[in-house]
């Protein structure tokens, strides 16, 4: 097991390696040694595969475990959900001084870590990611959110894990689609920076699987270390964001949040090129590798229709909108630019 320290105001390990599920119970009891109760939030299919290990686990750690599982899909990751969790809690009788353990994706991550963050002001909570794209980038870095019909992730909270459990033992499971979406997110990674990255995922990205896992939760704690509140270079993480949430809303999400961030990558970077940000034949090399990957690389529909997306999206400020531009394969920048340009661009790109 490795562990990578992150240090953000409050102050986390990052556990990866194997078999990690059937630890669990004492490595949540070490960083929550107060807790009696601890409530896990994870989704009706993960329940079925990894919950009856998790909550053996966490009784042979003296612990009381109770399970809370909502049906599956970003559609689910809303208000009426979270007033659901909360009603379990206080069921429960769970207090300031139990936990709650997020199991599964990024939506159970999302709206579990939510629900830890407000329920009587803030509980700890332990994410333990159970896909390639939860185990790199949204269980890293205290991000938690539920969606409303304006928007996705307009509403949520900056709560730190008191620890992260990567268990690569359970990407064993993961339908081929599901790990396409990770490597959509490893992917984004390598294009802000590391070349070397980059060139791991497209040569051989299930052979050197644990060394992407690592690198990639290294480069997210470094940029979320220096800008814990999401207010200057962490926005990089947020590279084919902007359209991608776009696409999954105008999708009604049947587009998955992997494929989208592709497409979106896909469509910036062309976007960028025409701007002069983005050298000569970065937008080909992007969308060969995802194609390699299994990733779309377009959407069908035009630019104009996704406006009224981008216009609700969260990286807006004022009048203004912050985009992410990758100039080469390993470096990327944020730019502010009026959200009436970006209308304009993209009213007028082809």
């Amino acid at each position: 097991m490795e562990k990578l320290l992150v240090k953000t105001g409050c102050p986390y390990e990052v556990c990866v390696g194997h078999g990690l599920l059937r630890q669990s119970g004492e490595l949540i009891r070490q960083v929550c040694p107060k807790a009696r109760i601890a409530a896990v939030v994870t989704d009706t299919t993960v329940q079925g595969l990894y919950a009856p290990a998790l909550m053996a686990s966490l009784e042979n750690a003296g612990l009381s475990p109770v399970l809370f599982a909502f049906t599956p899909g970003e559609e689910h990751k809303t208000l009426r959900t979270l007033g659901e969790i909360y009603e379990f809690l206080a069921q429960n009788g769970v207090t300031r001084t139990d936990c709650l353990v997020a199991l599964g994706g990024g939506i159970p991550g999302d709206v579990g870590g939510f629900a830890a963050a407000s329920y009587l002001r803030g509980i700890d909570v332990v994410q333990i990611p159970t896909t390639f794209l939860a185990q790199i980038d949204s269980s890293v870095g205290g991000k938690t959110a539920i969606n409303i019909p304006q928007g996705k992730n307009l509403v949520g909270a900056f709560w730190q894990p008191r620890r992260v459990l990567c268990d690569i033992d359970t990407l064993s499971t993961l339908p081929e689609d599901i790990f396409a979406d990770g490597a959509a997110e490893a992917l984004k990674y390598g294009m802000i920076a590391s070349r070397e990255l980059y060139k791991k995922i497209t040569e051989d990205i299930k052979g050197n699987l644990e060394t992407i896992i690592r690198s990639c939760i290294a480069i997210k704690r470094d940029i979320v270390q220096r800008d814990e509140r999401d207010t200057g270079e962490r926005m990089l993480l947020n590279f084919g964001h902007t359209l991608g949430h776009a696409v999954e809303k105008h999708s009604r999400h049947q587009i998955s949040h992997g494929r989208a961030v592709a497409i979106g990558m896909n469509l910036m970077t062309a976007l960028t090129t025409r701007m002069g940000l983005t050298q000569p034949g970065v937008s080909e090399e992007l969308k060969q590798a995802c194609q390699g990957l299994g990733l779309p690389t377009d959407y069908p529909c035009t630019l104009q229709e996704l406006l009224q997306y981008a216009s609700s999206d969260k990286k807006r400020a004022g009048d203004s909108i912050r985009i992410v531009a990758a100039e080469k394969i390993g470096t990327a920048s944020v730019w502010t630019l009026p959200f009436e340009k970006l209308c304009e661009l993209m009213l007028t790109f082809s």
